[in-house]
């Protein structure tokens, strides 16, 4: 059967390199690639971001080499090294990332190597054409430069501090926020986080990474290959987390970073305990209002594998919705696949969801039909409803089809303001409650 792509939920790896870019302080992208490809590639991350805006010369004012058919008949290296040249002259950066769409990479145009003639003044490159995958190839991309070319090599280790991977901005619509309360859950049990893209953070604080310890993967799909590179060039292990959303996802993660870094568990137990009287002292202002106006819902979640799972841990566990149906968009090896569906058997609800790993909405709506029964005018039939969507833009007709309440939480995001916002840890608990409860309550 033909495959066809939907409505997209991610870019090319060259988009996947400019909102990483993005996510950084005054670093500056040179892209070697037609001309439109930076613009339109940096504009999508901005607009379906939750308007996160164009950061630190992005959108128009990237540079790019906007090569044309004589470029591509001869070569565009000249033209690369003449654009880099003009770059360092006019713009201020800490650091500048040569970065190339599809076309140069298939002429053979090695631009890399030409960013390594500027090396002396902080430029580096990075392969990423389009056809090399999706946005998490392009993060990938851009951190294996960074951890190679940037990162200094130290025998020396920091106790109790740790690298964050795999939170890829503006992908996660939400990444300055979760990464600011993962920050501060983290420092309350005596460990320190570098987190690439957080608050506060700058290349000259990047070059130091190399002094963690330990390395905390966030995703299965983004940040595997940094991870390792990670591990071979400055001797730093790393393990995978879930996103740590509300009280059960929070506890495991804090319990497990601790092991790992050897962390006294009473410590771990009181900042546990202070949180959970903080978290529940606001939780239970909405238990009248939850429980008179019966605000259970069934729960289908669409998001990628970085939120798929701990969304619906916590619409479960912690919030006490029934999860029917999960679709997780971006697994496709098998043996991936089969890792992530073992995390569900952890889930403590009576009730275990449907879990695909399907990324087209129309696909999600009829497999709902497969697994709820149809209503063949019997006297008595259990409808889908009250329903709940949680995911990404593209599922709000999802949602208005099944006449269900909607929150979008995944890319893309364009319905929504996004600021500092973010979903991880207590706080980040209440926040979601808050919204998801906001749209029930929002017409009336």
């Amino acid at each position: 059967m033909a495959e066809f792509i939907e409505r997209a939920k991610f870019s090319c790896a060259l988009g996947g390199a400019l909102t990483t870019i993005a996510g950084i302080p005054r670093v500056v992208p040179i892209v070697h690639a037609s001309g439109g490809c930076a613009a339109a590639l940096s504009g999508t991350y901005n607009l379906a971001s939750g308007y996160r805006g164009t950061g630190y010369c992005g959108g128009t004012m990237i540079p790019t080499t906007n090569i044309s058919e004589n470029h591509i008949v001869f070569g565009g290296e000249e033209r690369l090294e003449e654009q880099i040249e003009n770059s360092l002259e006019i713009l201020d950066g800490d650091l500048f990332i040569v970065v190339t769409g599809c076309q140069v990479e298939i002429i053979g145009d090695d631009a890399v190597n030409v960013a390594r003639r500027f090396r002396d003044r902080n430029v580096i490159g990075a392969n990423t054409p389009g056809f090399l995958g999706n946005t998490f190839q392009g993060y990938d991309a851009v951190l294996n430069a960074i951890i190679s070319e940037v990162i200094e090599a130290s025998e020396e280790k920091e106790e109790k501090v740790v690298n964050i991977l795999g939170v890829v901005p503006g992908h996660d619509v939400f990444y300055r926020g979760n990464l600011d309360e993962i920050v501060l859950l983290l420092s309350k049990i005596g460990v320190k986080a570098n987190t690439f893209f957080g608050t506060g953070e700058s290349i000259a604080s990047i070059r130091q990474y190399g002094k963690a310890v330990l390395n905390l993967l966030f995703s299965g799909q983004a940040g595997v290959a940094p991870a390792k590179l990670f591990q071979e060039l400055h001797n730093i292990p790393f393990i995978s987390v879930d996103v740590p959303v509300g009280p059960t996802g929070t506890e495991e993660f804090l319990y497990r970073v601790g092991k790992e870094l050897k962390i006294d568990k009473a410590s771990i137990d009181k900042v546990i305990r202070e949180e959970r009287k903080e978290y529940y002292s606001f939780f239970e202002r909405i238990v009248d209002i939850y429980s008179d106006m019966d605000f259970q819902r069934y729960a289908l979640i669409a998001a990628d594998s970085y939120y798929a799972f701990s969304l619906t841990r916590f619409l479960a566990n912690d919030l006490g919705w029934i999860p029917h149906l999960t679709a997780i968009n971006d697994i496709d090896d098998v043996n991936d696949r089969e890792e992530y569906l073992s995390k569900f058997n952890s889930l403590t609800s009576e009730t275990k969801p449907t879990v695909i790993f399907e990324e087209h909405a129309g696909a999600i709506l009829n497999e709902l039909r497969k697994t709820w029964p149809n209503n063949n005018n019997q006297k008595y039939y259990d409808a889908f409803n009250a329903a709940f969507v949680v995911g990404s833009g593209i599922e709000r007709s999802l949602a208005e089809k099944l006449g269900a309440g909607f929150l979008s939480v995944a890319f893309p995001v364009s319905n929504r303001v996004v600021l500092n916002k973010g979903y991880t840890g207590f706080r980040g608990g209440l926040t979601l409650v808050e919204d998801l409860i906001s749209q029930l309550v929002a017409a009336r």
